[in-house]
């Protein structure tokens, strides 16, 4: 329970259906204490616990809070340090629902004795041929299987999505219709819970020890490897980000590609950015055990995309997948989504 509508809507849900509900919510980072002066306003600070505390409290069932502060920091917030240090770009929520929602919550789960976990996502479980896997959540807009494609066949069978049969207004009417009118009308955080001011770059200045030595200034380079101007540092940057770049070239310039060893960052024109093909790696396979042969599924290289048609082969535990139109900018360390239809077949890293 994070304190906001929807996994508060799941939880009065599964009142509802009967279930014998305990409250869980897990305190992740001290945001004020790491050198961010703004108020916590992620989705799990300290004004969050106490609202799903209270919720709980009204609706007459225990609730807890754990301390993963430790935990959060040593995993999710070492790896989101990690890759980008390694030129990469991380998804923070996808190691978190690893580690923490579908790792230590449910090792608490299973220690006491119940037999679900259940979080207010807008995603769905179907099983076939004795496999568990993820389907999209009836609102598309709303769905979050991009961000669950590392769960296990034992997560999924241990799994419960009470929203993934509905969409979002639904859900605030269900809390509208109950009396809960504050959070029917909670707003959504977007940012990532631990870089509560958007800056991603100011998170690394403040946690990376001796920062001036891991992450200096050094040339950008143009398609031809030519020096063409000076960047800030690799991590500070993103492939296909063109914003603050300071840079003047006489036309739009993206970034293409990321050189930790030489810290360099070449720039290029968008269309550079188009792929045909990529490989993904750290598989988590679901729907099917392997990929045999060929597979024509729809890949999702980001949250907020349709997703692209693809052939797809596995070569042992990494994937290569040809896109049947252009993919524009392929980011190493995101994650890529495969279905088949509605179905999540598998997942992974893109290298």
């Amino acid at each position: 329970m994070s304190g906001g509508t929807d996994s508060s809507v799941a939880a009065i849900l599964l009142q509802q259906d009967k279930y014998d509900v305990s409250g869980i919510t897990f305190r992740s980072y001290d945001s004020i204490s790491k050198g961010c002066m703004e108020r916590e306003n992620g989705c799990c600070s300290v004004d969050t616990l106490f609202e799903a505390k209270q919720l709980a409290k009204k609706l007459g069932f225990p609730h807890r809070i754990i301390d993963s502060r430790q935990d959060f920091e040593n995993t999710v917030i070492k790896d989101f340090i990690d890759e980008y240090l390694k030129g990469r770009t991380p998804n923070p929520c996808v190691v978190c629902n690893t580690v923490i929602k579908w790792g230590s919550i449910a090792d608490v789960a299973k220690e006491e004795g119940f037999d679900y976990v259940a979080t207010g996502h807008y995603a769905r479980i179907g099983q076939k041929n004795g496999r568990y896997f993820l389907r999209k959540g009836v609102d598309e807009v709303k769905d979050q299987t991009y961000f669950l494609w590392t769960m296990t066949q034992d997560n999924l069978k241990h799994t419960l999505f009470p929203l993934g049969h509905l969409v979002k207004d639904e859900v605030r009417e269900i809390a509208r219709k109950e009396g809960y009118e504050k959070i029917a009308t909670k707003r959504e955080s977007q940012e990532i819970c631990f870089v509560t001011d958007n800056d991603y770059r100011r998170f690394l200045r403040d946690n990376i020890k001796d920062v001036e030595k891991k992450i200096k200034p050094g040339p950008f380079l143009n398609k031809a490897g030519e020096i063409i101007g000076k960047h800030k540092g690799y991590p500070y940057y993103t492939i296909g980000q063109r914003k603050g770049l300071n840079i003047a070239l006489g036309h739009p310039a993206y970034v293409t590609q990321l050189d930790p060893k030489n810290n360099t960052v070449t720039l290029g024109k968008r269309e550079e950015l188009d792929a045909t093909e990529m490989w993904v790696e750290k598989l988590n396979m679901m729907k099917y055990a392997n990929i045999e042969g060929e597979m024509e599924l729809t890949c999702k290289i980001r949250y907020n995309s349709k997703g692209i048609l693809s052939r797809v082969t596995q070569h042992g535990d990494r994937l290569k997948v040809e896109f049947y139109a252009k993919a524009w900018a392929i980011t190493p360390g995101q994650s890529a989504v495969f279905y088949e239809g509605d179905d999540v077949v598998c997942g992974g890293l893109i290298q």
